[in-house]
């Protein structure tokens, strides 16, 4: 008699495993511990086979009997249903290889180690979390131009344009690697060419004029919330650096007594190595800081860990608090500042590159360039914080190279 869900269902295990037989050839194997698998028994080219059709309650008797009639319809035509299981196991597992998620994690494996630190984690998450759940199971040579900009409108649905740009570049050097590796024949972002609207080029809010950035510092120097957070917004504007390199630098960069902050390659956007000269402003604020957090790896760490650095938003919304929108100042606008008054009081255009990291297009000369201009950088760095010392305090300011009042 055929088996029933009933029967099924209140199958027990017993001291050997046993059999429950329904029809042609299907049965439930039910063993010891209390397993219950499907299995089909058939006879091709007069040998006896055996085929595996999943567990219960995975595989409902009902989805049991319609893969043994799938495998007895594929022996009606001479084909073995086992050869076709493996044939498909090959299949998937191929495609696991050749995803396009498997393609990417490989390509971001050979090249991430010669991209920043920030760079490299801003590729690999912007595919994680904007191209791999929609994509990365794709064979990558299937993958056709219409799939992969429905993937990338989502990106600019939600208004990250920018970032649907970048994401469309980043498949686009994916494909040209899985074409490079022989396993795809083109790179289907080349069609896509003119699909998205054009980025429309912002530059970041920043404040520049003396009065107001003596408003600014005011406004910095009674900020009341966590002193960690305080801490990294005065030093902002005394180092100019980018906001992820001030939130991510560590202790171990620093040598206070040589008053001198380096920044390895790996974090600095450029990919080489910055020097950042510490004015006596800045070695006072480091000083005060270090019995908080000079015990631990980050300068800033965040507030729920030390293990990792404070978010990219602790300085933005501290900005926020002391009254400052987007549209007035932002964390990289300190860079900002400091390049249109240094330009203004004279100092030489080349120091002021170099002080901000600007990427040289040089690559040899670029190599060794991380010292440049540093004994004027130092002068520099000292006459800036001056500077920013007198517009805070209401004094007369003048550039200590040049002589010019603020």
């Amino acid at each position: 008699m055929a088996l029933s869900d009933l029967n099924v269902r209140n199958a027990k295990p017993q001291d050997k495993a046993y059999k429950l037989a329904d029809d042609r050839g299907l049965y439930l194997l039910v063993g010891p511990n209390g397993t219950r698998g499907w299995r089909l028994k058939y006879r091709f080219l007069g040998k006896e086979q055996l085929l595996s059709l999943g567990t219960y309650p995975d595989v409902p008797l009902r989805q049991a009997r319609d893969q043994r009639d799938e495998a007895r319809r594929l022996l009606a035509t001479g084909i073995n249903p086992s050869a076709v299981r493996q044939l498909e196991k090959q299949r998937r597992a191929i495609a696991a290889t050749d995803s396009f998620e498997a393609i990417a994690l490989e390509w971001l494996a050979k090249f991430q180690p010669s991209w920043s630190e920030v760079h490299g984690e801003r590729v690999k998450r912007r595919l994680e979390v904007d191209i791999f759940p929609w994509i990365g199971a794709r064979p990558i040579s299937e993958i056709m131009a219409p799939e992969l900009l429905a993937t990338i409108r989502r990106i600019e649905a939600r208004g990250a344009l920018e970032t649907a740009h970048r994401a469309l570049q980043n498949c686009g050097q994916v494909f040209r690697y899985a074409v490079a590796t022989g396993r795809a024949l083109r790179d289907p972002s080349g069609d896509l060419r003119g699909a998205l609207p054009p980025v429309k080029q912002t530059h970041h809010a920043s404040i520049t004029e003396p009065r107001a950035v003596a408003e600014l510092l005011r406004a910095i120097q009674g900020y009341r919330g966590l002193f960690v957070t305080g801490c990294a917004l005065r030093l902002a504007p005394y180092v100019f650096v980018r906001p992820g390199e001030l939130r991510r630098a560590e202790w171990a960069e620093f040598n206070l007594d040589a008053a001198e902050w380096r920044i390895p390659a790996s974090k600095m956007k450029a990919g080489e190595m910055h020097i950042v000269p510490l004015a006596e402003q800045a070695l006072a604020i480091l000083r005060e800081l270090y019995p908080l957090t000079g015990s631990g790896q980050y300068v800033f760490p965040s507030v729920r860990t030390n293990r990792r650095p404070m978010s990219e938003n602790t300085v933005l919304g501290a900005l926020r608090r002391l009254g400052y929108t987007g549209d007035q100042m932002t964390g990289h606008g300190f860079r900002s500042t400091a390049s249109t008054l240094l330009n203004e009081q004279g100092w030489p255009r080349d120091a002021i590159e170099r002080q901000l990291a600007h990427g040289e297009r040089d690559k040899v000369r670029a190599a060794y360039n991380y010292a440049e201009h540093l004994p004027q950088r130092r002068k520099m760095m000292q006459a800036w914080a001056d500077y920013l010392d007198g517009l805070r305090d209401n004094r007369n300011v003048v550039s200590a190279q040049f002589g010019k009042a603020a």
